[in-house]
């Protein structure tokens, strides 16, 4: 109930030109459970206003991470037709061997949360570009992606970008 739903149409462009060199989204089980059953629902109704985007998140591969998982068709059936594995390897190999796979494409990697998951994978090192989105709330409290990491992560800001409807992006590399 955070996050602000209202996008304006630059924000929903902005994230139209992030995801349209993605060719595999990576997800953690907990928000693949959610995810999954929403933008999978949302492809099938075209008077959506998101149909389009949904089509997209429905149509591109997607991994998901998860201990507890053991078969997508029991344990997540919205799964069927979204076109969606489970990670076969450990998250570090199965992340290390798709980055190589994707540097021979020129295709994009996204990971989706959530916290504990991303936390790991930055932990890890395997993340070449950070673009999170800072949304107009303060809670005081709750997850951060960062709770895992034991060394200072240097990031260099490549650009940041403020929305009418009050989300600022930013854009972040590692040094």
């Amino acid at each position: 109930d955070w996050m602000e739903e209202n996008w304006d149409e630059e924000l929903k462009d902005y994230v139209n030109e992030l995801t349209a060199p993605v060719d595999t989204i990576l997800l953690g089980r907990k928000l693949a459970e959610v995810f999954i059953p929403y933008w999978s629902s949302a492809a099938l109704n075209p008077d959506n206003p998101e149909f389009n985007f949904a089509k997209k998140m429905n149509a591109t591969p997607k991994i998901v991470f998860s201990r507890t998982l053991k078969n997508l068709d029991t344990d997540l059936p919205e799964s069927k037709g979204a076109n969606t594995r489970l990670a076969k390897k450990g998250f570090i190999e199965e992340i290390t061997e798709l980055k190589k796979q994707g540097r021979k494409t020129e295709r994009d990697i996204i990971l989706y949360g959530g916290a504990h998951f991303v936390s790991e994978v930055i932990k890890y090192g395997l993340i070449d570009e950070y673009h999170l989105f800072i949304n107009p709330v303060a809670l005081g409290s709750g997850l951060t992606i960062f709770q895992r990491l034991e060394k200072r992560l240097n990031l260099k800001l490549v650009y940041s970008r403020p929305f009418d409807c009050g989300i600022v992006a930013f854009h972040y590399q590692p040094e």
